[in-house]
Order: structure tokens, then C-alpha cells, then sequence
């Protein structure tokens, strides 16, 4: 169990003593996201904007146009909703060089309520022309995501928790930006997830298992450029698909996948996540659990996907 944010401060001092480029930039949530980690090990490098995302993000787009690789960080709810104007207009349109970490996704914010738990950045974010939006399933994960970015020359957003998650990666699991990994395999039905709706979703495998269901459970890292292949892919193997996220089920990785099914390959298709509503104060395990973002609720969605094909006729699936 670790948390990605933390993953991302070890990220950041390890790419500060590699690449002298790299800056960082915080808006008095340093301690929080974690980037104090690299405050402490190069000051000269390090902006602590204050409580001003909008400057912030403006502060870092002319970094960027100096040569430097900054990282903004603040909380997701801030970094997308109160810094659009200028993510959108100084950053995506002219497409720069920064990347925007955020962390406190999520309901897992817990305690900290609505106003700080962010239930639509991913949609807001790749919606944005130009911009790369990546979710790391836990902190091995968040480690290549931080260090591939800088390899990319062009806006990123990536969205890390606050909580603790469980790790189901390792070091020599694939990682590249807008490739999908396969993490369990099943010819029943597909699961693809992302965040910390990964591990949930490999427990549920586990579950539906047992009942002779073989499911096969997709780590969608990447929600923009979303994997368009093997979502089509996964589609002709199995019999349906389940997406599972830490978010509005509205515009995020539900959304991205169902279009893909839509215009290409027509697929009884179910959706766990947010149902569009606010969530409140709680403990994460609490709050997961009231609103559905459990193991034991994707077996229910894909038991319920799965009845509903007995008796239908089901006509080959052809590219």
C-alpha cells in the first residue's frame, strides 16, 4: 500500500538530480502534494505560487517557453476547475511544455468533502484540445508516468489520490503513454478501470472467478490518447465490458471507452463510478463504499451484463 502522491514526490527528486530542467511549481500545497520533497532538495528550482492556481499555471507556461520543464501541482479540483481559463488558453492552446500533476482525486479525499474531492477533472481535461490525460493505477505506476512525461514535449495532466492504494504493478510492467495494459486475462468479460478502480476491479476478477466467470481486467492508464486498439480488441474476445472509475461516470474513462464502442464495435457495455452526484465528508473506505465503487458492485454490474445476453442472438462481430 502507497499512496501516489507520494510516489510522484520520490518521482520529482529523482528527475530534479537527473535533468536540470526540471522546475517545480506549488500553490501552498507543497506538504499535501508532496513536491515539498523536492523543495527541499533544490529551493532554486522550486515556486511556491501561493494560493493562486491561475497564476500559477501562467508562472509555469513561461517556464516552459525558457526551456524548462515545470510541474504545476495543486489539488484536482483547483488545477481543472479553477485554473481552466488559463490551462485552456496558456497552456493546451498554444500546447506548451508542462505538465500539470494534481493530486486529491477522487472521493478517496475523504474527509476534506466535496469541495476537494474532484469528480470531473477527467473530463475536463480531455475535452481540452492538445491535452494528455493519464491516471496511474498506484505508485510504481505514477513513478514511469512522472518520468515518461518529460520525454514528451507538450501539455500533460496527471491525476493522483491522497490515499493509500494497493500496488498491482511492478518494475517491469509496460509503460508508455496511450498504450493499455492487459493485467488479467478472460474470455467472459472485460473490465477496464484506472486509478485506484484497478485493484478494485482485479479483486472483483477474483470474485466473479469463483463463480466460473473468467474476466479479463484492462489498466486503462491513459484516458487520453485512449488505446483505441485494444479497447476493440478486447471487444471481439469477450462478451462485454465494464468500466470502472473514480469519477463522474459523465465524460471520463466510461465515457471515452463507450464511443469507442459506439462508432466502432457495438458492445453491451456497463458503467461503475460516480452517478453523477457530490459525494461528502468520510473516510474513503466509507465514502467507496456508499457509493458504489466496490469489487462486490462491479460482480453485480457484470452479472447483471452478463444475464442479460442469455437468449439474445448473437451475431459474430467482424472489423
Amino acid at each position: 500500500m502507497k499512496s501516489t502522491r507520494d510516489a510522484y514526490g520520490e518521482a520529482l527528486v529523482e528527475l530534479g538530480k537527473s535533468n536540470k530542467n526540471v522546475v517545480v511549481l506549488d500553490a501552498d500545497v507543497s506538504k499535501a502534494t508532496r513536491t515539498k520533497k523536492f523543495a527541499e532538495q533544490f529551493p532554486g528550482r522550486f515556486f511556491n505560487c501561493g494560493c493562486a492556481e491561475q497564476n500559477m499555471m501562467g508562472v509555469a507556461a513561461g517556464l516552459s517557453l525558457t526551456g524548462k520543464i515545470p510541474f504545476a501541482s495543486t489539488f484536482a479540483v483547483f488545477a481543472t476547475c479553477r485554473a481552466l481559463d488559463q490551462v485552456r488558453n496558456t497552456i493546451a492552446y498554444p500546447r506548451l511544455n508542462v505538465k500539470i500533476v494534481a493530486t486529491h482525486g477522487g472521493i478517496t479525499v475523504g474527509a476534506d468533502g466535496p469541495s476537494h474531492q474532484s469528480l470531473e477533472d477527467m473530463a475536463i481535461m480531455r475535452a481540452i484540445p492538445n491535452m494528455i490525460v493519464i491516471v496511474p493505477a498506484d505508485a510504481i505506476e505514477t513513478k514511469k508516468a512522472v518520468k515518461e512525461s518529460v520525454k514528451y514535449e507538450g501539455p500533460i495532466y496527471i491525476r493522483l489520490g491522497r490515499a493509500e492504494v494497493p500496488i498491482v504493478t511492478n518494475k517491469d510492467s509496460p509503460f508508455a503513454i496511450g498504450e493499455a495494459n492487459v493485467i488479467q486475462e478472460g474470455d467472459d468479460i472485460t473490465i477496464i478501470a484506472c486509478g485506484i478502480m484497478v485493484a478494485v476491479s482485479l479483486e472483483a476478477a477474483q470474485l466473479l472467478e469463483k463463480e466460473g466467470i473468467k474476466a479479463k481486467v484492462v489498466n486503462m492508464h491513459t484516458i487520453k490518447p485512449i488505446d483505441e486498439d485494444l479497447i476493440i480488441k478486447v471487444a471481439r474476445e469477450t462478451k462485454a465490458i465494464v468500466v470502472a472509475e473514480e469519477h463522474n461516470i459523465i465524460g471520463g474513462l466510461g465515457s471515452a471507452v463507450a464511443e469507442i464502442l459506439c462508432n466502432k464495435i457495438p458492445t453491451p457495455f456497463e458503467q461503475v463510478g460516480m452517478r453523477d452526484t457530490f459525494a461528502e465528508s468520510g473516510k474513503p473506505e466509507e465514502l467507496l463504499a456508499k457509493h458504489g465503487l466496490t469489487a462486490n458492485t462491479i460482480v453485480d454490474v457484470a452479472r447483471k451484463v452478463l444475464k442479460s445476453l442469455k437468449g439474445c442472438l448473437i451475431i459474430e462481430k467482424k472489423s
